[in-house]
């Protein structure tokens, strides 16, 4: 049996084996292909007949997102009561919904980085990269409230800190603080099971994309390196378009 073979009984399976998942299979023919390198550089062998093999590629996974409505319910069920930490929670998920920040960016936010003047923060993305995004009406008005009636109060438990969102003993909140707020916002929402860090983001790319904002602009303001990493929402919303076109056409279906 040559390696392609190997690969292919790999992913079939058999009566004894059940047939490994792509992911599975690929890591071990990575093994497969190390141990002929290995017996060509020692000498055992006088090729590599695994050279040429490349492991499967596993189907690329479309990012999660949840509908508009879905979006303000969880946002409503952020603003739970009118204490400093919520008011600071609505202003939180505003910011990751409205600039489509990391949550890592969100929590690195420092006071400098806000303009409400000209509705725009300037995020810390991944290597130290900054872009400039703009605050949309409903995230600036959450910030603007939270920076004037909430944060002094929390900022005044605390020695001082320039971060924009604090915890409750007045320091910079942490990205597992930040979790805890989503996750208990989509569980008062009834989305518990379906929001994770990343499902605001996910869902602002592809909302943008859904009324029409072109690739390029998605991927400034997502902050992406290439176009490429971004083109993935194009797959969610063209799914979208299979979805309504198999419910509304009348010859869709057979």
């Amino acid at each position: 049996m040559d390696i392609t073979d190997f690969l292919a009984a790999l992913r079939a399976g058999n009566g004894e084996h059940p047939a490994l998942s792509v992911s599975s299979a690929a890591r071990a023919l990575v093994a497969v292909r190390g141990l002929h390198r290995f017996w060509l550089l020692e000498g055992v062998t006088e090729s590599d007949p695994a050279a040429g093999v490349r492991p499967p590629t596993p189907a690329k996974r479309l990012p999660k997102a949840i509908s508009v409505a879905q979006v303000e319910a969880l946002l409503t069920a952020a603003s739970f009561g009118d204490t400093p930490t919520s008011v600071r929670d609505r202003a939180l998920l505003e910011v990751l919904y409205g600039c489509g920040a990391r949550i890592s960016e969100a929590v690195g936010l420092d006071v400098d980085d806000v303009d409400l003047d000209s509705g725009a923060v300037r995020l810390r993305g991944k290597g130290g990269k900054q872009r400039v995004v703009p605050l949309g009406s409903y995230a600036r008005e959450a910030t603007s409230a939270y920076l004037v009636r909430s944060r002094p109060v929390l900022a005044a438990r605390g020695v001082g800190t320039p971060a924009v969102f604090l915890n409750s003993r007045g320091g910079r909140l942490s990205r597992q603080s930040a979790w805890t707020v989503l996750r208990a916002a989509a569980e008062r929402a009834g989305l518990a099971g379906t929001v994770s860090p990343h499902t605001l983001r996910h869902s602002f790319a592809t909302h943008l994309l859904d009324g029409g904002a072109d690739v390029r602009t998605v991927q400034e303001l997502l902050g992406h390196a290439s176009v490429t990493t971004t083109q993935i929402y194009t797959l969610v919303t063209a799914e979208k378009l299979r979805e309504v076109y198999a419910a509304a056409h009348p010859r869709a279906l057979g």
